[in-house]
C-alpha cells in the first residue's frame, strides 16, 4: 500500500509540474497572439487578455509594409550562412576528436569544452572594433562570425560525442574497401551524424534567429537590421504601439514554431541516438 501510494504521489506531483510548465510556456503565445488583433487603446481599456471585439489584421498589414520583410530577409541570410558554417566546421573539428589519437587531442577538446563557460558578450566591444577595423559594421556580414564563434564550443562538444558512439567497424570496413580519410569523413561519417547535425541545426538555429544584442550593437540602419530588432519600427521616444510589436513578434516566432512542428522528430531523434553504444 506504501508503495502504491508513493507511486499515485510521484504521478501527481509530475502531472502538476507538467501543468505548470505548460501554463508556463503557452500564457505568453496567447497573450502575444490576442494582443496583436487590438487596436492600440484596447489593449489598455478591456485588458490584457480579454478577446478582441473585432479581430482586425491592420496590425498584420501595417508590419508587413513596413521595412519587416527586409529584416525578414536578412535574418533568413545569416541564418542560412552561419548554420552552414558552423555545421561544417563543428563536423570537421569533431571527426578527429573523436575518431583519431594524436598528441594533444584531450587538451584541444578541454579548451574546446572551456569555451564553453565563456560568456559570449563580453566579446561584445572587441567584435565591434574589428567590424569597423574590417569594415563591416552596419552590414548583415558582421553577424556571421561573432554567431558562428559562439556556436562552435557547445556543437563540437555535442558531435563529439555523438560521433564517439559511432561503430568503429563501420569505418574499419570502410579503410578495408580503401577509402581515404577524406572519402570516410564526407562519405561516412557525415551520412551516419545526421541525426546530431539535426539537432544542431535546430538548436542553434533558434538561438541565432532570436539572438538580439549583436544584431543591436554591430548593426544601424533598418537594411541592416534582423528580426529581433524589428520591434524598433513602432517604438517612441515616449510610448510604443504594443499591439503592433505584438504582431512583430507573432510573425517573428512564427517560422521557428513552424520549423520545431516538422522537424521535432528529428530533434528527438538526434538526442536519443548516442544515448546506447554501439
Amino acid at each position: 500500500m506504501n508503495t502504491k501510494i508513493k507511486s499515485r504521489i510521484s504521478w501527481t506531483i509530475a502531472v502538476l509540474l507538467a501543468v505548470a510548465g505548460l501554463i508556463i510556456a503557452v500564457v505568453p503565445f496567447i497573450f502575444m497572439i490576442l494582443n496583436s488583433f487590438k487596436d492600440k487603446f484596447e489593449m489598455l481599456t478591456k485588458g490584457i487578455f480579454a478577446l478582441p471585439e473585432q479581430w482586425s489584421l491592420e496590425n498584420y498589414k501595417t508590419v508587413l509594409t513596413a521595412n519587416f520583410p527586409q529584416y525578414f530577409l536578412n535574418s533568413v541570410i545569416v541564418l542560412a550562412i552561419s548554420l552552414v558554417l558552423l555545421l561544417f566546421i563543428s563536423a570537421c573539428a569533431s571527426y578527429p576528436l573523436s575518431r583519431m589519437k594524436f598528441r594533444g587531442n584531450g587538451l584541444i577538446y578541454s579548451i574546446v569544452v572551456a569555451c564553453m563557460a565563456i560568456p559570449v558578450h563580453i566579446t561584445l566591444i572587441p567584435v565591434f572594433r574589428m567590424s569597423q577595423t574590417f569594415h563591416l559594421y552596419d552590414t548583415i556580414w558582421a553577424l556571421i562570425g561573432p554567431y558562428v564563434a559562439m556556436g562552435v564550443p557547445i556543437s563540437v562538444f555535442i558531435l563529439t560525442s555523438f560521433m564517439k558512439n559511432i561503430p568503429r567497424e563501420i569505418e574499419e570496413a570502410a579503410e578495408i574497401d580503401g577509402c581515404s580519410k577524406f572519402k570516410m569523413f564526407f562519405k561516412v561519417m557525415l551520412p551516419m551524424a545526421k541525426p546530431g547535425l539535426s539537432t544542431l541545426a535546430i538548436y542553434n538555429g533558434v538561438t541565432m534567429w532570436n539572438e538580439y544584442i549583436f544584431a543591436y550593437t554591430l548593426t544601424q540602419s533598418a537594411g541592416s537590421r534582423t528580426l529581433p530588432l524589428a520591434v524598433w519600427d513602432f517604438k517612441g521616444q515616449y510610448s510604443m504601439d504594443i499591439p503592433m510589436i505584438m504582431a512583430v513578434l507573432t510573425l517573428t516566432a512564427l517560422p521557428m514554431i513552424i520549423l520545431f512542428i516538422f522537424a521535432q522528430d528529428k530533434l528527438i531523434k538526434g538526442m536519443t541516438a548516442g544515448a546506447v553504444k554501439g
